[in-house]
């Protein structure tokens, strides 16, 4: 890879190994992944793009892009190749007027909800504040605003994205429609997205926070979630459950309530969630939708290995919760979250066809975090994983989340798709004919 070839072309840094921020550019979220790419192009805006893919046409090579680096397979870091990293890129301008933001993609939720919060705006964005919006919109983005507002890719209005044959485009519903089709939740399987255009909402302060019960407790409290957000919840409110330990150390079963509607009638609404059992917490409260956004971020920091497994469940009956609780019960490591997401309200209003992300009905999605930081425990906790994810499969709905694929998981990407993929497919032939974006979650 003659690297020269690029740099007089391109205005950003181009890091090599031995250059003096080479190590700390490749470090991403998972500390599983451990690569080192021959070259890391970090882009100051869509020229520099522009000019990183056509260099790796000439070199006939196939580029990793690396946004936020917060996906638990590491696609955004390679061996050897080119990084095209677009993580400085960070402007964003607001129309409060008509309720849109256009974002460059280095930007990571957190940047991007403080800009929008001095509008009084939000739009559905994850669930860790830490992560690039990028990568979470590419993937479909579900988040805590998904029962009232829809997924991340429900809420894009036009991307700008470089193709791999470097032609520098706009989609949205009247430019390259098919194309638009395909970036709400096919991934970075059709070029290196360089902005995005958000639909906004008027989303200020919202009702949060966990209701903690003992681990002990747990299989009460999962029939009564199951129950509670299968009875008819109201648009505005999305809950999770999940198993976990507090920092002390203490195993418990959390109820995590998103509200963000009216605070009078979201404290009405959550009175039974909070009233159930015999709670050790209650951390519900009103807050701003910032500080939500940044609610559980202490449990998944940068640094620490991890290793995910997910599936959508069509149902949770007793013997599930009694197969989630068994597991969770012998849990490898005090870090690792077992999670429970129930999507509900406009998420499940749009059409199957109308988006690539196809999961729009299932009743659950089950999230498997493992998290620890000795390199030596790797198959302790990945066996774990591994097993819990496989008890469950009896209640799958033979679907996944794309965004929840680990490295392991490749021959799964279809799963995600389900009758969207052959469409995925075709409109991949069209966009880039030789696969010159593979590093990825692969639509072939």
């Amino acid at each position: 890879m003659n690297i020269e070839s690029l740099k007089s072309n391109f205005r950003g840094q181009i890091l090599t190994p031995g250059s003096p921020e080479y190590d700390a550019s490749r470090i991403i979220w998972n500390a599983m992944i451990d690569r080192k790419p021959a070259a890391i192009a970090r882009c100051t805006g869509p020229a520099d793009v522009r000019a990183a893919v056509q260099f790796s046409a000439d070199q006939n090579i196939y580029p990793a892009i690396r946004g936020g680096g917060h996906n638990a397979a590491g696609l955004a870091m390679l061996d050897d190749g080119l990084i095209i990293d677009v993580s400085t890129m960070k402007g964003i301008f607001v129309d409060p007027t008509n309720r849109t933001a256009t974002a460059q993609t280095g930007l990571t939720w957190c940047e991007f909800d403080r800009e929008t919060a001095l509008y009084g705006l939000a739009t559905t964005g994850g669930l860790i504040s830490t992560t690039g919006i990028a990568g979470l919109t590419l993937g479909g983005g579900v988040g805590w605003l998904m029962g009232q507002c829809g997924l991340v890719c429900d809420n894009t209005l036009s991307y700008d994205i470089v193709l791999a044959s470097g032609e520098f485009v706009r989609a949205n519903a009247d430019e390259h429609p098919d194309l638009f089709w395909a970036l709400k939740g096919g991934g970075g399987n059709f070029g290196v997205v360089t902005s995005i255009t958000y639909r906004m909402y008027p989303i200020t302060t919202v009702i949060s926070g966990m209701v903690l019960h003992p681990l002990a407790h747990a299989r009460d409290v999962l029939r009564f979630y199951r129950d509670f957000v299968m009875s008819g919840l109201p648009d505005e409110l999305i809950v999770y459950a999940g198993a976990l330990c507090t920092p002390d150390g203490n195993p418990v079963v959390a109820l995590i309530p998103a509200w963000c509607g009216d605070l009078a009638e979201g404290e009405r609404v959550l009175e039974p969630l909070r009233k159930f059992g015999s709670p050790i917490a209650d951390l519900v409260a009103a807050m701003p939708y910032t500080a939500m956004q940044q609610m559980i971020d202490g449990v998944a920091p940068f640094g620490l290995r991890s290793y995910w497994k997910s599936r959508f469940l069509s149902e949770l009956p007793d013997d599930a919760i009694d197969t989630f609780v068994r597991y969770a019960e012998t849990s490898t490591s005090p870090r690792s979250l077992a999670i429970l997401e129930n999507g509900h309200g406009a998420v499940s209003r749009v059409a199957v066809d109308a988006t690539p992300f196809s999961s729009r009905t299932a009743a659950f999605d089950l999230v498997l975090i493992s998290i620890w930081s000795d390199p030596n425990e790797d198959k302790r906790h990945i066996d774990w994983t591994r097993e819990f994810h496989s008890a469950m499969q009896p209640w799958s709905a033979g679907s996944v989340y794309v965004n929840a694929l680990d490295q392991d998981d490749a021959a799964r990407v279809p799963e995600a798709y389900g009758a969207n993929y052959a469409r995925l497919s075709a409109v991949k032939a069209t966009y880039d004919p030789e696969n010159r974006f593979r590093r990825n979650n692969n639509i072939r």
